[in-house]
């Protein structure tokens, strides 16, 4: 049996946070995107607005329990229009910068909590 790459390791991710609507709003205006708002499943959601869900990694937001602060799975999401201004608007929005810009070959990022104390990275 010959096996083949897949064409992403991620298939999907959930961030649990304590109040949807003020987490939209955070990871709305940090990442300047919108959200689907989905409530067909057994409890609402609000997925990141991707261009192509049908063959784009995406994830949501849920009324959930997060884990610790910066004891969760790290999610890196991408800012559009750069590393320091999506960093600036962490802060802003009430969460924490963690660490200064992290140079690798694919880019730059930075480690951070959103206010529920989500594990994320910046990346742009």
């Amino acid at each position: 049996m010959t096996q083949t790459k897949p064409k992403n390791s991620i298939a999907w991710f959930e961030i649990p946070v304590t109040d949807l609507e003020k987490a939209k709003k955070f990871y709305g205006n940090v990442l300047q995107i919108g959200f689907q708002d989905m409530t067909e499943g057994p409890n609402p959601i609000a997925i990141f607005d991707v261009a192509d869900m049908e063959s784009t990694p995406a994830g949501h937001l849920y009324n959930g329990k997060p884990a610790t602060d910066g004891t969760g799975p790290t999610v890196h999401l991408g800012v559009r229009d750069g590393l320091e201004n999506g960093l600036a608007r962490i802060k802003n929005e009430g969460g924490k910068v963690l660490s200064p810009a992290i140079e690798v070959p694919a880019g730059r990022f930075a480690y951070c909590l959103d206010p529920d104390g989500n594990s994320i990275a910046v990346f742009g």
